[in-house]
């Protein structure tokens, strides 16, 4: 059986491509994986398997009129608040699919937000018509209910990915924090020099090594060496480009503050204190799903549900909360970590039941 793989694959990202190699770590050994990705080359290279340029419609066609199954992997793919392109391209892929007879799963899915009338219907129609569905969060799985799609409710599969050491991590001062920041709207000029003194004033009370990850690069790095150049002590920008690595960078940090959802499941998964900046409501879903605590980014949330807090109006009470986290937080317990990843293996039982009939 050939699958043709469908996500925001090859496009820097460290989270989707988290994603990927967890999706192809889960597929059934007799399935040959197709992936669609920005960077063929390199995603051939670095997981062994075929890939096809994603946005090249006649690769794209292709790839569907010889495969035997067509499968969404992971992420919130069906969402409109980044784009309204989103839809059109993931929820066009789908239609195709369906419509040449293929199998298709809707796997790992965080579905919306859905602004928009026309793409409501439009993720309700496919969904109904998909083989299986695995949703990541109480919500999607709310949404799929009052839809009448049956869909399986798991963690995000990260939570299950395999992780590798990174290589140079030890050489580096400890104890370290991780932060991992990304461009956002909520994320403002005042708010960045806010953090940034925040942080500074954080590494000089505790006398720790600041890791700044950039989950995707092209985006979040010049951001990171702006906060850089703010530090007072040892820091270090990494972004290994294996997500295998990019999860065991965790293994070796004390606290990670981060806005990325993966950047904060795999902190989580490796054992690692966590605080949040919640700029999306899959961020919250998974604070509240581990009690993990962290701040409300959208000025709007005036009363966010525990335990988000509203965004600290000084730099010094930003430190403070910090400095409480590390010195009194908790990491996820063992066996909070265990339950995530033996859950998370529902996606690829998943997998196995609807590929292999």
């Amino acid at each position: 059986m050939r699958a043709v793989l469908s996500g925001y694959y090859g496009m820097d990202n460290g989270g989707d491509e988290a994603l990927l190699a967890t999706l192809l770590q889960m597929l059934p050994p007799t399935v040959t994986p197709v992936v669609l990705s920005g960077q063929p080359a390199a995603t051939q290279q670095r997981y062994g398997v075929e890939a096809l340029p994603r946005k090249s419609l006649p690769a794209v066609l292709a790839a569907l009129r010889g495969g035997d199954a067509f499968i969404w992997g992971g992420g919130s793919l069906m969402q409109d608040t980044t784009s309204g392109m989103n839809p059109l391209y993931y929820g066009g892929l789908m239609a195709i699919a369906q419509l040449r007879g293929l199998k298709t799963i809707a796997w790992a899915q965080g579905i919306g937000p859905l602004q928009r009338p026309w793409s409501r219907w439009l993720t309700r129609r496919l969904l109904q018509q998909c083989a299986a569905v695995s949703v990541r969060d109480d919500a999607s799985a709310g949404l799929a209910a009052r839809w009448q799609v049956p869909a399986w409710l798991a963690p995000d599969p990260v939570w299950a990915m395999d992780s590798q050491p990174l290589p140079g991590l030890w050489d580096l001062p400890a104890p370290r924090i991780a932060v991992a920041l990304r461009s956002h709207p909520w994320l403002t000029a005042p708010r960045i020099a806010q953090f940034t003194t925040a942080l500074a004033d954080f590494q000089r009370a505790t006398q720790t090594c600041v890791l700044l990850v950039p989950f995707q690069p092209s985006h979040d790095r010049p951001l990171a060496e702006h906060i850089q150049r703010t530090l007072p002590g040892p820091s270090e920008i990494m972004a290994p480009s294996d997500p295998r690595q990019l999860k065991g960078l965790f293994r070796g940090v004390d606290m990670a503050i981060a806005m990325r959802l993966h950047g904060l499941i795999m902190a989580a998964a490796e054992g690692c204190r966590c605080f949040a900046l919640s700029y999306d409501p899959k961020v919250t879903h998974l604070m509240a799903d581990v009690a993990m605590p962290g701040w409300a980014m959208d000025p709007a949330d005036t009363q966010p549900a525990a335990p988000l807090r509203p965004w600290p109006d000084t730099a010094a009470a930003m430190t403070q909360q910090w400095l409480e986290h590390y010195t009194n937080g908790e990491p996820p317990s063992r066996d909070q970590i265990q339950s995530r990843r033996d859950r998370a293996y529902l996606h690829r039982d998943l997998l196995h039941q609807t590929l292999l009939i």
